[in-house]
């Protein structure tokens, strides 16, 4: 090793006399030295050197000449002229400094004069450090490196890491916090109350069980009147007057709603053979066979046909078909007795007839005990063929924020999660810039992007919900006898609330990004990657057959079982049948002799054989990953570089030995010779790797017999205490830096400063032909 050193210094001495001669000759001078000797000595005394970058300061500032620099004893100095070479050990030396020349390319008198403007190249190389350290806030200098040592990568993606936990504490934060349980025990209350109280004392039918129009208006004038007006207490005391406190604590705000949709009649064709037989034809509910015309008593609001726009309305998803925000309504009353009256009148006058579609009931109500408004919608669908279907929506939400200690604790969290949002934007943006098309080539970059678009739609819907309730709020203040039209706002709450969920399931998914740079944990992944074509030509044989069946299903049970009653459904009930959920009753009575039929042959191929044939894809699949990445060379890992720092930081602390120390210790502990086995396990208890424990086996075991002799351990021995003192050499042998952005260093900050130095330092760290540094060792 001693003869690297000379070797090193030697080509060092030759790269000095040669910019000698360029500067004699009066040549524009070249760049820092070429060799990699000479850029090892240039980066030590000048930290943090890039040559790309130093060079395009150099030619922004202007021409260049080289001064001879002396260091080391002045009798050495003086008696060797330039070109003579280096001094000894302890011997002085020459080296170039670069200084910018005079206008019109003049020497600059003075072997160590500084020039007027020597302080334009600083600042533009202080101005570039600062940017690419700007730059690197986002990780994308590695990625224009492609030199980068494993561990600078691991590093980076470390900090990626922990970066990315934040975001994902912060989101977590922001969408558990917007939910409780109460809000479940808040549904639930009002569910009771309005979906299985039953209409009368002598009947059983609740909301849920309602069958025809006459149980309709027995609900309104039975549950719903008793359910949205609490106007005397248990002992029968008068509460506040002209208010309702639903339970006691739900305030009802404003007053409820009842609206109707209807279909023109002639809508459908009649057969010829049966008009005179069926003189009126009500069709399907659709927005094109509306009625629109006024009807029964042709005054008011009821009676009249009010569109969409007018009632600030939307659409709304039924069981049966979607229907428009437009239709004939009534806003009730904010006591029982005229409420009363009013559904009456409704009932007398024959409101609902046989072009009814639909009948919704819409009221809002808000809990000042736990900041929650509750909309809640009852609908109630009557189809073409007679009677009618009942379902219902309670969305409670938090429409006004920023009350409790808690809530701007949010809002803090709001403020951070828009910032991560701004971040990961412009990191997205250097990345397409410096992959252009390649960037979408790649899974996780598309589900970054994909991250990024629903959450900024978040933020979106965020701000205008909050910035539309207080509009909102202000208006029912003013008329408290109108109706609170909260339904735009419950709508855009459920879509805030569907992206809240799907935003967080990707941002869990992406961990499995970082986790792949373990070994075990991208089994996962490699194998998913591997038996993707496997899996696809499964998927097509297996939907040809699953689908054959649903298809028979749907033909055969749709009229008679529920569960069949849509090609829909037939898909998700043969999905419940893969996995054990059946009713064969049903089956067997639907069709006796098909039943049995399509129900055995149908478990027979999907669950004993595809689904068989699909685990087996994946096992083999899965068995040929693991004997690849067994005989893959050992790689450094996320938990070794974390493992390796809690190492130097505890060998600092002195709680720690050295490896040096502890495979001596492991030698002596095993009589001078130890083999690989025994050195693995009592290593591997003490913190290191197999990286590690391979590289020494690797470089001192000469003979291959897998174990470690005295001899040997000697040779290993002596090889660090070379590199050690070559090191030494070195560091004395070289001057102490006359640039102002220099300063002296130790062995210990050149171990910590890799990252600044861009691998410089790793490469100065040489070892010998037939040994390995501690440093090495430790990487």
């Amino acid at each position: 090793m001693a003869g690297s050193g000379g070797c090193r210094r030697g080509r060092e001495q030759l790269e000095l006399e040669r910019l000698g001669e360029a500067a004699r000759a009066g040549s524009c001078p070249p760049s820092p030295p070429l060799s990699a000797c000479s850029r090892q000595a240039w980066s030590r005394d000048n930290p943090g050197f890039e040559p790309e970058e130093e060079g395009a300061a150099a030619a922004a500032a202007g021409p260049v000449l080289e001064m001879d620099v002396e260091w080391g004893s002045p009798a050495a100095g003086a008696s060797s002229p330039l070109g003579s070479g280096a001094a000894g050990p302890g011997g002085g030396g020459r080296r170039q400094r670069r200084v910018p020349a005079g206008r019109g390319g003049t020497e600059v008198p003075g072997r160590h004069q500084v020039p007027p403007d020597g302080a334009a190249p600083h600042r533009a190389a202080w101005a570039k450090r600062l940017a690419r350290r700007l730059r690197g806030l986002w990780g994308t200098r590695l990625m224009e490196e492609s030199n980068t040592s494993r561990e600078r990568y691991l590093k980076s993606v470390l900090r990626e890491l922990v970066t990315y936990m934040v975001f994902l504490v912060v989101l977590c934060v922001l969408t558990y916090g917007t939910v409780s349980s109460s809000m479940y025990y808040y549904t639930r209350v009002l569910s009771q109350l309005f979906l299985e109280t039953p209409v009368s004392k002598m009947e059983k039918t609740d909301f849920k069980t309602l069958s025809t129009m006459d149980d309709f208006w027995k609900f309104t004038e039975g549950p719903l009147l008793d359910g949205l007006y609490w106007e005397m207490w248990y002992n029968n005391k008068t509460m506040a007057e002209n208010k309702s406190f639903i339970y006691y604590e739900n305030l009802l705000l404003g007053v409820p709603r009842i609206r109707q949709l209807k279909v023109r009649n002639g809508s459908c064709s009649i057969p010829e053979d049966l008009k005179d037989e069926i003189k009126d034809c009500y069709d399907v509910y659709s927005v094109a066979d509306e009625d629109t015309a006024p009807f029964g008593l042709r005054n008011g609001t009821a009676w009249t046909y009010t569109n969409e726009k007018d009632l600030n309305g939307s659409s709304h998803w039924g069981l049966i078909a979607t229907y428009s925000g437009a239709g004939y309504y009534q806003d009730l009353s904010r006591n029982r007795e005229m409420t009363a009256v009013q559904i009456a009148s409704l009932k007398k006058n024959l409101w609902l007839d046989r072009g009814t579609r639909a009948a919704f009931i819409d009221f809002s109500i808000y809990n000042a005990n736990i900041n929650l408004f509750c909309i809640v919608r009852l609908l109630v669908e009557f189809p073409a063929t007679g009677g009618l279907v009942t379902s219902w929506q309670f969305q409670p939400v938090r429409l006004i924020h920023y009350i409790s200690t808690f809530d701007f604790f949010l809002a803090a969290c709001e403020m951070a999660f828009c910032l991560f949002v701004l971040y990961y934007m412009v990191e997205e943006i250097l990345e397409i810039r410096i992959h252009r098309l390649h960037y979408f080539r790649s899974l996780w970059n598309c589900l970054d992007i994909l991250i990024i678009v629903l959450s900024v739609a978040a933020i979106g819907i965020s701000i205008y919900r909050t910035s539309t309730v207080d509009t909102l709020l202000k208006k029912l203040l003013e008329d408290q006898n109108s109706f609170p039209n909260f339904e735009p706002l419950a709508y855009w709450q459920m879509q805030f609330n569907n992206i809240a969920a799907v935003t967080v399931f990707f941002v869990w998914i992406k961990l499995f990004k970082f986790v792949n740079f373990n070994r075990t944990m991208s089994q996962l992944s490699t194998t998913m990657s591997r038996c993707v074509k496997d899996v696809v030509g499964f998927a097509i044989m297996f939907f040809i057959i699953f689908l054959a069946y649903a298809q028979l299903a749907y033909l055969v049970f749709g009229t008679q079982i529920d569960d069949f009653s849509t090609f829909q459904d037939c898909i998700f009930t043969q999905f419940r049948i893969i996995l054990g959920d059946f009713n064969f009753t049903e089956v067997e009575e639907a069709n006796r002799i098909l039943g049995p039929i399509y129900f055995t042959t149908f478990v027979f191929f999907m669950f004993f054989i595809l689904l068989n044939m699909f685990l087996a894809i994946i096992n083999d699949t899965y068995s040929e990953v693991k004997s690849d990445m067994a005989q893959q060379k050992a790689e450094m890992e996320l938990s070794d570089l974390i493992r390796k720092g809690y190492n130097k930081a505890m060998i600092k602390l002195k709680l720690k030995k050295t490896a040096v120390d502890d495979i001596s210790e492991s030698l002596r502990q095993g009589g001078g010779k130890l083999n690989f086995d025994e050195l693995r396990q009592d290593l591997k208890g003490k913190g290191h790797t197999d990286a590690e424990i391979e590289a020494i086996f690797t470089k001192y075991d000469q003979d291959g017999d897998q174990e470690l002799t005295e001899h040997e351990h000697q040779q290993m021995r002596d090889d660090l205490e070379k590199e050690r003192e070559d090191l030494d050499l070195d560091r004395s042998s070289l001057p102490r830096p006359l640039s102002s952005r220099s300063f002296p260093r130790s062995l210990d900050d050149s171990e910590e400063d890799e990252d600044e130095d861009s691998g410089h330092s790793s490469r100065r760290r040489g070892s010998s032909s037939s040994g390995v540094s501690y440093e090495e060792f430790q990487v």
